[in-house]
């Protein structure tokens, strides 16, 4: 697969959505994920991240201005003993419970679809890491969504990384590019490289992130030796 960079790739993307990057830093110390969001409407655009535990929530930037929080109040992270769950919605705890009642997360998300918002039928991207006492990890990228628009079936992709390589990571994100509908993405996820620094890899995403349409970044580096993590957010309402 060739390895694409990440700032061209979202610099000459005006509307990719929803982006999850899971990966390992260059120096091999850290499991590393990314969790963006973007809006084209009032209300898609009226949020914010915020921690909430180990993990984060969305948050209404301003609660007068919240018409409908259905699909966009969610808690786009959470941490299940030794795993990290990165989505672009609800799923997240339907992967949470399901997986702390011994289900994987395929069969977790088995029983979820497409965000149900025609004629987009957005498709629902999830992403978990396992990091193992051995201080290694693997982790997994899911995607469901419509087959090409049509609501009455649900196509399902799982791709999963073992033993990553240092220094790579692997990016999906909602959509394509903007458009009306808004066409799903296709194939698999992209292969981009990913830094030591959490400050340099949040200023890659952030900075070439479409200004007009961008909302909010979470990045974390979690340390495989320790179990610690370091993460970041970035909010353009602030």
């Amino acid at each position: 697969m060739i390895k694409v960079d990440i700032a061209k790739e979202l610099r000459e993307n005006s509307y990719p959505g929803r982006g999850i990057i899971i990966g390992k830093s260059a120096d091999g110390k850290n499991a590393v994920t990314a969790y963006f969001i973007m809006g084209r409407s009032e209300n898609s655009r009226n949020r914010v991240f915020v921690t909430d535990g180990e993990g984060i929530r969305t948050q209404a930037f301003n609660p007068d201005k919240l018409t409908d929080p259905s699909l966009i109040i969610y808690s786009p992270v959470r941490v299940l003993g030794n795993k990290t769950i990165v989505t672009n919605g609800d799923q997240t705890d339907t992967i949470y419970d399901l997986m702390n009642n011994q289900q994987t997360f395929e069969q977790a998300l088995r029983t979820r679809e497409f965000e149900p918002d025609a004629p987009n039928y957005t498709p629902r991207i999830s992403g978990i890491i396992k990091v193992d006492p051995a201080k290694t990890f693997n982790y997994a990228l899911s995607i469901l969504k419509s087959a090409n628009g049509n609501p009455d079936s649900c196509s399902r992709f799982t791709f999963s990384y073992t033993n990553p390589i240092a220094g790579e990571g692997h990016f999906i994100h909602t959509y394509m590019s903007d458009g009306n509908p808004l066409p799903s993405f296709e194939g698999e996820p992209k292969l981009i490289s990913i830094p030591d620094s959490i400050q340099e890899f949040s200023e890659i995403i952030w900075e070439n992130l479409n200004n007009d349409n961008k909302v909010s970044l979470f990045v974390r580096y979690i340390n495989l030796e320790t179990g610690k993590y370091e993460s970041k957010i970035i909010n353009k309402n602030c």
